[in-house]
């Protein structure tokens, strides 16, 4: 992989905010993670920064949750106009096809690692989304 390549990948990750960022490009692939820095600690105790401790904290979704094992852009269906893989209240079997990440213009396949029944859909058709990020939820 050209030099020039990672270096767009990490100005990428820093644009976006990204933590995480994984490409496969034909039998080479490169993980880029960012560390967050270390808190700064005062004293005996850590305190927390204002807005750490006004910050409300998210609710991680309940149940079984695949998440997104790449950056790119996440599409519902094969091809626009179709049907889309998977519908809220739709049962799925280990190894169905959830959806589509699409990443340096190739389409990767999201399979479900478990059978259940679609609960939530936690994404929208053409929404860009990060590494690690929730994208279905079902009852196993």
């Amino acid at each position: 992989m050209d030099i020039r390549k990672i270096k767009k990948l990490i100005d990428l990750m820093i644009e976006s905010d990204l933590h995480a960022i994984e490409v496969k490009e034909g039998d080479q692939s490169i993980a880029l993670t960012r560390r967050s820095p270390a808190p700064i600690q005062m004293g005996v105790a850590a305190m927390p920064a204002p807005a750490e401790a006004s910050a409300p904290k998210a609710k991680a979704p309940r149940g079984v949750v695949e998440t997104a094992p790449m950056v790119g852009v996440y599409y519902a269906a094969p091809s626009p106009g179709e049907a889309p893989f998977v519908q809220v209240g739709q049962t799925i079997s280990a190894g169905d096809t959830l959806g589509i990440i699409e990443a340096m213009k190739i389409m990767n396949p999201i399979e479900a690692t478990q059978s259940g029944v679609i609960e939530e859909i936690l994404v929208k058709n053409g929404e860009v989304i990060e590494f690690g990020q929730p994208l279905f939820r079902y009852r196993a």
